[in-house]
């Protein structure tokens, strides 16, 4: 699964003390589909004039974010999505895969670009999604994760060369390309019950969620009854 790397001095801790640690920090993370359009067109829309400079590469208006999410192929590429506990979308990947190379000469690669909403910052959303969508690229034979974006894009270039990849800088924007190690047994399995868990994350909160609406009204009812029926005083 994509979890946390061992932190130092982990290797030396009992082996269960080990695996807690490492799955106190798993993020549930979700593929998208076709009906998360608006999620995602929402999501994207949220971020502000900063946020859309880093992730685009260029200042993106209203309709050019919104023309992006209508865009989005979801049978070639995936889309992946971390939901908070209102079930609103704070993190999102998209990993675009090419039919032929990006580069001369260079083996077929995918394209990785991100996106956290300021108030789900800090907590590693944008790394986890990374973690996440090198493993779905290498369980598809993809020997490459690119990714293409502004120098001053600190995190983002930060998450690229704490994972291993090599970046190469040409003023304002910079290149990093990760190689990925050949898919196993293991990359395969984990992928399917990360992506399991994710479900029952996302069902469990939509549960929740519904649960906490039928007590809200069921208590404003019981409010309004009690007001004799007037309901809110003015």
């Amino acid at each position: 699964m994509t979890l946390p790397a061992p932190q130092d001095g982990e290797e030396s801790q009992p082996w269960h003390q080990a695996v807690l640690r490492r799955w106190s920090a798993w993020v549930p993370i979700r593929s998208l589909a076709r009906r998360h359009r608006q999620r995602i067109k929402n999501h994207l829309l949220a971020l502000d004039e900063r946020d859309r400079y880093l992730r685009f590469g260029y200042p993106a208006t209203d309709e050019q974010v919104s023309k992006y999410a209508l865009g989005l192929d979801f049978e070639r590429d995936e889309v992946l999505g971390i939901f908070n506990r209102k079930l609103e979308l704070v993190a999102m990947a998209h990993l675009a895969y090419e039919p032929l190379p990006q580069r001369v000469g260079k083996p077929a690669m995918a394209e990785f670009g991100v996106s956290v909403m300021g108030k789900a910052r800090g907590r590693g959303f944008g790394a986890r999604l990374f973690e996440h969508a090198a493993l779905h690229a290498r369980n598809r034979g993809i020997e490459t994760l690119f990714i293409h974006a502004l120098s001053e894009n600190a995190p983002m270039l930060k998450i690229a060369r704490k994972a291993g990849a090599t970046v190469e800088r040409d003023g304002s924007e910079s290149e990093a390309w990760l190689r990925l190690p050949p898919d196993t047994v293991a990359s395969h399995v984990g992928e399917a019950l990360e992506r399991h868990l994710a479900e029952v994350d996302f069902t469990l909160k939509r549960h929740v969620k519904t649960f906490h609406a039928i007590v809200d009204g069921v208590t404003e009812a019981a409010q309004s009854l009690g007001d004799g029926g007037k309901g809110p005083k003015p």
